[in-house]
């Protein structure tokens, strides 16, 4: 099984458009500890011809062009590209839907909530459903990836996306259809895409226990790092994301979960792990974790 990070960082990209911090100048000012990643997504092949997105960020169209692997092979319009499984409904994970509208054949693979979000949005009808098939998947029901993978949803602790928050009140985090973990396996080995989590909980746990290599939420380092910056009035947890480094937190979390390699992908502008020099990444790494970059690729 071969992997490709198309994009690692969390929504908005680093260095984000309108981010003037320090992180986010030393990436525009080309620092090679500050190095640029666009939105989470991987792309995942059993051959390394017919490949398969993990998300559709909305840096997508870019994510293609630099990646030889994901051209066009033969004739006037083709793509290796046989479908997109969405592990959600946020901007970050279905924006890049409508870069892939020119009437290419593909599946779009999702649970029935995130398709309903889909079908209530009549701007991705720009996905001729003539052309693009949307397969509506159960949660742990299998589901193939060409002739080489196979895949599964599994639920994760979340929440509703943003945009589909109502009222006053936080929406609770739930473990159901609304944010789930991706499962892909080629009958031997086993690799799971998690962007998004708001805690680990038993189900979770069980869930990771032996997977080859786990692509995990990188959000944040702190919980309250963006309140601390300046950056918002609404801490990690509240947005439906573990931190990495607070006790408790996702490293701490699977220092006793048995897996191959782990992977930080989904990183905020704000996390100090995108910095090559920072005691943050020292720490990261020193826990076994890879802090993922675009273009990193991974063989199972």
């Amino acid at each position: 099984m071969k992997m490709i990070v198309l994009g690692a960082a969390a929504g908005g990209g680093f260095p984000q458009w309108n981010s003037n911090a320090p992180g986010c100048q030393r990436a525009r000012q080309g620092d090679a500890a500050a190095e640029p990643r666009t939105q989470a997504s991987v792309a995942v092949s059993a051959d390394g011809t017919d490949w398969f997105l993990l998300n559709a960020s909305p840096d997508l169209r870019q994510q293609l062009e630099r990646t030889p692997a994901l051209h066009p092979q033969k004739g006037s319009r083709h793509t290796p590209i046989g479908g997109v499984v969405l592990s959600g409904g946020d901007v970050d994970v279905i924006a890049g839907l409508l870069t892939m509208r020119e009437r290419q054949p593909f599946t779009v693979f999702a649970t029935q909530r995130i398709h309903q979000v889909l079908d209530d949005n009549p701007i991705f009808e720009v996905l001729a459903r003539d052309v693009v098939s949307r397969e509506r998947v159960s949660l742990d029901v299998p589901f193939a990836l060409g002739s080489g993978l196979t895949a599964c949803f599994f639920p994760v602790p979340g929440k509703v996306p943003l945009y589909l928050e109502s009222g006053d009140e936080p929406p609770p985090i739930v473990e159901d259809d609304t944010t789930v973990g991706v499962e892909v396996t080629d009958g031997h080995r086993r690799m799971l895409y998690i962007p998004g989590c708001a805690a680990m909980s038993d189900t979770l746990r069980q869930r990771l226990a032996g997977a080859d290599i786990v692509f995990f939420d990188g959000t944040l380092w702190r919980d309250d790092e963006m309140v601390r910056g300046g950056l918002s009035a609404k801490t990690g947890r509240r947005m439906g994301h573990m931190s990495l480094g607070d006790p408790g937190g996702t490293i701490d979390a699977f220092r006793l979960i048995d897996v191959g390699r782990k992977v930080i992908i989904h990183m905020n502008n704000s996390n100090p792990v995108l910095l090559a020099d920072s005691p943050e990444r020292a720490e990261a790494e020193a826990a076994g974790w890879i802090v993922s970059h675009d273009g990193m690729e991974f063989t199972l």
